[in-house]
């Protein structure tokens, strides 16, 4: 059997009861495999990229033990988020009900063509870093050597230009 990989999932969506879908996308994961999950709280955050108009969405983050390979987690993520209703071929930027996107794997660093972790775009992003640092602040990003604590502190300065902990 695989060594236990500790994993970190974000989760998102903004059409239909996104709070429901977060419940059963963790108990799918669980079901296939995922041990010892935490998840953090709801955050409701404003639309990036989307079209005009496109209601808030809802993220979250999970932690969790995985037991394969970053290929398997992220084919399990998809078979999730399309049971859950979003389609299987979908834009950039779109409203959806469900979104899971791999943000740390071990200390890993993969370049695939399918799959890159850790997320390319995690350290940019409030809406990943906040819930994140709510259930892993000490969690380290591999290629920055920086902690989620202190990624979120560090993109607060630099997009408010104060340190808000």
């Amino acid at each position: 059997m695989p060594n236990p990989i500790k994993i970190a999932i974000a989760l998102g969506g903004n059409l239909g009861d996104v709070p429901a879908a977060f419940e059963q996308a963790a108990a799918l994961l669980a079901a296939g495999g995922v041990s010892e999950i935490r998840r953090s709280g709801n955050y409701r955050t404003r639309p990036v990229g989307c079209a005009p108009g496109a209601p808030d969405f809802l993220n979250a983050a999970l932690t969790g033990v995985w037991r394969g390979g970053a290929g398997e987690l992220l084919e399990l993520c998809q078979r999730i988020e399309i049971g859950l209703g979003r389609p299987a071929r979908h834009g950039v930027n779109r409203d959806r009900p469900l979104d899971l996107d791999l943000i740390l794997f071990g200390g890993e660093i993969i370049r695939g063509e399918t799959l890159t972790v850790p997320h390319p775009r995690a350290l940019e992003r409030i809406f990943v870093l906040e819930p994140l640092a709510e259930i892993a602040p000490d969690w380290v990003f591999p290629e920055q050597k920086i902690t989620v604590k202190n990624a979120l502190s560090r993109l607060r300065l630099l997009t408010t230009g104060r340190n808000v902990i």
